[in-house]
């Protein structure tokens, strides 16, 4: 006979350690995997914390770029289409000087010239009168003055602006 047969009791003891040791355990594994299960959901937010973190920095970094090159394509565009303004300067300038020789039939052409050409940005830079600006005129003739601010007293040859630039600086005659 063996021992638990003999001792019955002792038997029921065991029995009841055991129940409690795997109680222990079990009590145990369940705060293991919540411990797991608590570490991988913060693990798995920081990560996802991280790669959004990301994915912003590159959708601001491609939206920064966007309008980067849509800047670099919009004034490569107005650089180009200045040259041909810059280049049919010229008519306007024959078709002026046509008008101040008292040439008929030049005005409707030059006015019809400048006028599609302000349409697209061209902008004719009026000085007469006003102080003299080294930005947008070049004084060929000085007069002398009363001492004050240079002003501009005379528009030899008409300066213009293509887009807010200056395309060509005007001829000017100063005073002062």
């Amino acid at each position: 006979m063996n021992d638990q047969q003999a001792n019955p009791e002792s038997h029921e003891s065991n029995k009841a350690a055991s129940a409690q040791l795997d109680a222990v355990f079990e009590s145990e594994i369940v705060d293991l995997e919540a411990a797991l299960n608590e570490l991988s959901i913060e693990e798995v937010a920081k990560e996802r914390d991280e790669f959004k973190d990301i994915a912003l920095r590159v959708q601001a970094d491609f939206e920064n770029y966007r309008k980067r090159v849509s800047a670099q394509v919009t004034d490569e565009v107005d650089r180009t289409s200045g040259k041909i303004v810059d280049s049919l300067l010229g008519v306007l300038d024959a078709c002026e000087a046509a008008i101040g020789h008292g040439v008929d039939g030049v005005e409707p052409v030059w006015s019809a010239l400048l006028g599609a050409l302000q349409k697209q940005g061209l902008e004719v830079l009026d000085l007469h009168g006003k102080a003299f600006d080294p930005s947008v005129a070049e004084a060929v003739l000085h007069e002398e003055g009363d001492g004050a601010e240079p002003t501009v007293t005379e528009v030899l040859r008409t300066g213009y602006r293509w887009k807010g630039r200056v395309l060509r600086a005007a001829m000017v005659k100063v005073q002062g």
